[in-house]
């Protein structure tokens, strides 16, 4: 059997302007770009105003994400995510995400999340859960409710 004989997948595209953003605040923006129920992982945009501070959650599995623009950090940690940087957080890592009280500019971020985010109430149990089908369920749900078209091009497995 030679190469040839092999089904070769395809590189699959999506452009920067392909997806709509889901406002789901005033400060918060959503994209869903991919959500691989084989594989476990999803992969989101999230376009942050300033002053926004996410609940504190617990990663199930791996993180990584890139900051496109503007400033984030999580309140027990001493660094800060600008633009260029790249984060990985292991599974089981426990973080409030917030952006500065004085950004000048939206950060904008992309995250490759596998498994689940825990949401964590001041005790430190678990409120709610969130994961991929769920977050496409919700960004499907929130663009349908501004009369905006769902995509068909998001990557799903």
């Amino acid at each position: 059997m030679s190469i040839k004989d092999l089904e070769i997948p395809t590189a699959k595209h999506i452009g920067g302007d392909d997806l709509p953003w889901a406002e789901l605040t005033d400060n918060i923006a959503l994209k869903v770009l991919q959500v691989s129920n084989i594989s476990g992982f999803w992969v989101i945009r999230n376009r942050f105003g300033a002053g926004v501070e996410v609940q504190t959650h617990r990663h199930t599995g791996p993180v990584f994400g890139t900051t496109w623009s503007g400033a984030w950090g999580y309140k027990e940690s001493d660094f800060m995510n600008t633009a260029g940087s790249y984060l990985y957080e292991p599974a089981n890592s426990v973080h409030s995400l917030y952006t500065p009280k004085d950004a000048k500019e939206d950060t904008d971020v992309t995250f490759v999340i596998y498994g689940a985010n825990l949401n964590l109430d001041a005790d430190g149990n678990v409120e709610s859960v969130t994961d991929g089908p769920g977050v496409l369920q919700a960004y499907y749900a929130f663009l349908e409710e501004k009369g905006i078209a769902c995509p068909d091009n998001i990557l799903l497995d």
